[in-house]
């Protein structure tokens, strides 16, 4: 069923769209045969999971932190690892949101604001 959902027959023309997972539709399939452009809506998925799975760690982490750093009872030891842990994600928090908006400044002053650094596309057919 998860695999019906991505592929969906276009009628008439012998090609196949692949549907990414933010829903874009990308035609990469001709006459049952995958061309370059699926990499596309591969690389697209890749991208979208990894940010989500970094969100998730970085919530985890959050919460490690912070129940060690409640429950330490102020063995220097247990505060000192807590605190370790809160600015490792609070690091990498910094870190992800940097690279995003390194991205979009990018998108911004050298290709007009369009958000197509976000896109990835294959020229062709």
């Amino acid at each position: 069923m998860f695999l019906s959902t991505l592929l969906a027959q276009s009628p008439g023309d012998g090609t196949t769209s692949w549907n990414t997972l933010t829903g874009e539709k990308v035609n990469c399939i001709v006459d049952g045969v995958p061309t370059i452009k699926c990499f596309e809506a591969v690389f697209s998925n890749i991208v979208f999971m990894a940010s989500a799975l970094v969100i998730v760690i970085l919530l985890v982490m959050f919460i490690v932190g912070s129940v060690s750093y409640l429950t330490s009872l102020g063995n220097p030891e247990k505060v000192k690892k807590a605190q370790n842990t809160l600015k490792f994600a609070i690091l990498g928090f910094v870190l992800f949101m940097s690279s995003f908006i390194i991205l979009k400044t990018i998108d911004f002053l050298f290709m007009g604001n369009e958000g197509k650094i976000f896109k990835f596309t294959i020229q062709g057919q």
